[in-house]
């Protein structure tokens, strides 16, 4: 697909991996509306990259409608959708303190999975209506899963199914949203300097590096844009899940 002057939206592109598709896709030049609740946040990147900012909540259908509205009435028919608003939240099954509450799995789960499904079905009745290229491509849209999906580490119950659930989707999506001339993929990262890496002490960000077989070091968040990038432009790549992981194979715990 041709990046120039697309439409393209980005939930959770007011940091960490959204932010690093946010500013890839800029760079490509394309018109970007970052969706996210950090709006101070957002805005800057938005300023920074010359796109705007819509505060979305992705759980809600009456706020992704309205952030989706808002993005077409900007920038025109939204032509690629990356999904990277997501929150992970450790707690064990069963635990010191009893059994994990119902809406601990559920919060994460509606976020995660639920939200993806929000944004994806919404950005493809917009591409829907747009014209396509020669290949008949009206639009790409990317979800963000995880390593975690595949092996799920302990604690992470209701983490590793909204994951593995956004893996289960891609197939599925790709194959309903092909007469559309619409491509789905999805990239799975593994260990990467978010905002919540950040935060943690650096002996223990050294200790994540040192489980990495090559290269040893987390990854960045632009090189989550340059796999958001390749994404869009191969025409042929589709129904894929990439692992971007170092060969990560994560251990128990």
């Amino acid at each position: 697909m041709d990046f120039n002057n697309v439409a393209a939206i980005v939930t959770g592109g007011a940091s960490g991996l959204g932010e690093g598709a946010a500013r890839a896709l800029a760079s490509a030049g394309c018109k970007v509306a970052i969706l996210d609740l950090q709006k101070e946040r957002g805005e800057q990147v938005a300023a920074d990259i010359g796109g705007i900012f819509v505060e979305c909540d992705v759980s809600s259908a009456a706020s992704a409608e309205a952030a989706i509205t808002a993005a077409r009435e900007a920038h025109g028919p939204c032509g690629i959708a990356v999904n990277c608003a997501g929150i992970a939240t450790a707690s064990r099954i069963l635990g010191r303190d009893g059994v994990m509450p119902l809406d601990n799995f559920s919060k994460v789960i509606q976020v995660n999975l639920i939200g993806t499904f929000n944004i994806l079905r919404l950005a493809a009745a917009d591409m829907a209506q747009r014209e396509p290229n020669a290949d008949g491509e009206r639009g790409v849209i990317i979800n963000t899963a995880s390593v975690a999906a595949y092996e799920g580490q302990i604690g992470q119950a209701a983490y590793s199914a909204s994951k593995g659930g956004v893996v289960a989707l891609t197939l599925q999506a790709a194959r309903e949203l092909a007469r559309e001339g619409i491509r789905v993929n999805t990239i799975a990262p593994g260990l990467f300097m978010t905002p919540m890496m950040a935060g943690m002490p650096q002996e223990v960000q050294d200790s994540l590096a040192a489980t990495l077989p090559f290269p040893q070091r987390l990854g960045k968040p632009e090189e989550f844009g340059m796999m958001v990038d390749q994404m869009v432009r191969n025409p042929i790549l589709n129904g894929e899940v990439i692992r971007l992981d170092c060969a990560l194979r994560m251990a128990p715990r």
